[in-house]
């Protein structure tokens, strides 16, 4: 993404909540230019008038002054170099927190074809090379626009032949500087999307160390890190390629000015046309010509990858989310559970629908069964009803009202779900239980878990509910696990509940047990239930089976099997007829 003026117009309002310590900085930054543009006039002074005229207690008070003008200084540059970086931390953390907000923002869809660490690369490494660009670029700037100015001028006072054998320099300067600029900012580009891919690799392989692990396959794992790891390689080389080629020039210019300054000195003194303090004071200020120069040199790199990093966060940001409130959306309190689809139609790509025309009503209370083939569209039709996906034609109504006129918020504090992909948080089985309500009671989520049938495993543990569960609760089987999220969902305590494949990890026993947890959980409440073990949803109030054509049947679950359809087809395959004792519910 190319980036002009208007993107450092817009990175500059970061710095608006924070332009009392931007204004410290910028001061701090003008009293230490102060001091450096007044050494060399005031070692003129000494060097011409006191030391010819004997005054050597002058000569000596006058280095006191200097020596307290340095210790001034100190402080002026304590506070740049210190405060200057609480500022762009400020910043930094202005920006991760407006970033962030706007993921929490973006629908599915988004984080469906957008990888983990290409997030974080944004979110971590980018963000760090802004903070040093908004601290050292700003100061940079106005401290080289300081000194090249002050400088300038006390070079033609002291002596304008000079000043204008140096200057003459400054125009290819500037020119080169401007050419290479572009080719750097192009290598620093390539750089950030190659660190992407890399970071986007080596999350997806710790993610899956397991996996590879069971296969063998960990030398296929490295081939592919390195494979990104290689583009990142080279793609940096050719960025510091261009770095070193824009930086030897300008440390090349930096050289010839220094020889300019001696030779035509020189030749200036032995004519007469300057003596020796002129040119000590002279060269001087060429030395503080030369930092900001220097100064400059540093500050291109940083800003060309601080902007890179920035235009990408723009990225991120100009997305839309594609789920969000209306104007005129309304909270849904006292939630009754009544859904309707009306002919939704969903497609996750325009070539091919996962549901076409849906229609059902599910009356308040009710407990209905999905079931069919995997494919079908059953858990994408439960996914619909939060919002986590919009419809692309039709509507879904809950009591009534469109659920795109609810809040979001309120639209999903009123459902809970368990799915068959548990997921838990890093941290303590506490933390991931009070997830479901975040203002429960300890004895409100101990009962959650007595609830869901974890309460007595988690005593028996050393630390109880402040066990930690590791990395997406890879310390837990999987049924403890899946007990956990349940007991979450028993805390939110929502009108509306779809369980998606919610028993699958469990053993008999315990499927059973928590059967029965649901069943009491259900009373009342609107369930959607998703399962492939159809004697988990014999006694649901209804049946509806569904695959890629949309809904074939509806019905009782002994209505079905009279009807000889498909249920009874799905049924007689999984049991032809028998259903063991230890699972048949009372």
């Amino acid at each position: 993404m190319k980036f002009d003026f208007s993107m450092v117009k817009e990175f500059g309002k970061f710095y608006k909540p924070h332009k009392k310590l931007f204004t410290i900085d910028m001061v701090c930054a003008f009293f230490v230019a102060f001091i450096d543009l007044a050494y060399p006039m005031l070692a003129k002074y000494a060097l011409n008038d006191l030391l010819p005229g004997n005054e050597f207690r002058s000569y000596f008070v006058f280095v006191l002054v200097l020596l307290g003008l340095y210790v001034l200084r100190v402080f002026f540059q304590f506070v740049n170099d210190y405060w200057g970086h609480i500022l762009g931390i400020r910043i930094e953390y202005d920006l991760r927190k407006e970033l962030f907000l706007h993921l929490q923002k973006l629908s599915f869809r988004f984080y469906d074809k957008t990888r983990v660490g290409h997030i974080m690369s944004r979110m971590i490494n980018d963000l760090n090379e802004m903070t040093e660009m908004a601290h050292h670029v700003p100061e940079d700037v106005f401290l080289s626009a300081l000194m090249l100015i002050g400088s300038f001028f006390a070079m033609l006072y002291l002596n304008w032949q000079l000043a204008l054998g140096v200057y003459t320099i400054v125009p290819i300067m500037v020119f080169f500087a401007v050419k290479r600029r572009k080719k750097m900012s192009q290598g620093f580009k390539k750089v950030k999307e190659k660190i992407s891919g890399v970071n986007a690799q080596l999350e997806s392989s710790i993610s899956g160390i397991r996996v590879s692990k069971s296969f063998a396959n960990e030398e296929h794992e490295i081939n592919k890190f390195n494979e990104s790891n290689v583009l990142f390689k080279n793609s940096k080389n050719e960025a510091y390629m261009q770095m070193a080629v824009f930086m030897g020039g300008m440390h090349f210019f930096i050289n010839l000015l220094n020889i300019i300054v001696l030779g035509l000195g020189g030749f200036l003194i032995y004519n007469g046309k300057m003596n020796f303090p002129d040119l000590v004071a002279f060269t001087l200020y060429t030395n503080a010509f030369l930092v900001p120069i220097r100064r400059l040199t540093n500050s291109v790199q940083q800003f060309e990858s601080g902007m890179t990093g920035f235009a990408r966060f723009n990225e991120i940001m100009a997305i839309e989310p594609l789920i969000k409130d209306s104007e005129d959306a309304l909270e849904l309190e006292s939630c009754k559970g009544k859904i309707n689809f009306k002919n939704v139609t969903f497609a996750y790509n325009e070539n091919h629908n996962i549901i076409s025309g849906i229609n059902l009503n599910i009356e308040p209370g009710k407990a209905i069964a999905l079931v069919g083939p995997s494919g079908g569209g059953k858990t994408t039709l439960c996914h619909l009803i939060p919002r986590f996906y919009e419809v692309d034609s039709g509507e879904i109504s809950i009591d009534d009202i469109n659920i795109k006129n609810i809040k979001i918020n309120s639209l999903r504090k009123n459902i809970g779900l368990v799915s068959q992909d548990v997921f838990l948080f890093a941290g303590t089985i506490r933390d991931n239980i009070i997830y479901g309500d975040i203002n429960a009671t300890e004895e409100e989520m101990i009962q959650a878990a007595k609830n869901a049938e974890i309460h007595d495993f988690i005593m028996s543990l050393e630390k109880g509910y402040d066990t930690d569960v590791g990395e997406r609760g890879i310390k837990l089987s999987g049924g403890q696990k899946q007990r956990i999220s349940i007991a979450r969902v028993f805390l939110k305590n929502p009108p509306i509940l779809i369980l998606d494949e919610a028993t699958s990890a469990l053993d008999n026993e315990t499927e059973f047990k928590i059967q029965r947890s649901l069943e009491k959980l259900s009373k009342g409440r609107t369930s959607l239930i998703i399962a492939h073990r159809l004697t988990t949803i014999k006694h649901a109030d209804e049946i509806i089976v569904i695959n890629k054509d949309g809904i074939q049947e509806i019905g009782t679950h002994e209505d079905l099997l009279e009807e000889k359809g498909i249920y009874r087809s799905l049924y007689d395959a999984q049991y032809k007829g028998f259903i063991p004792d230890e699972i048949e519910p009372n």
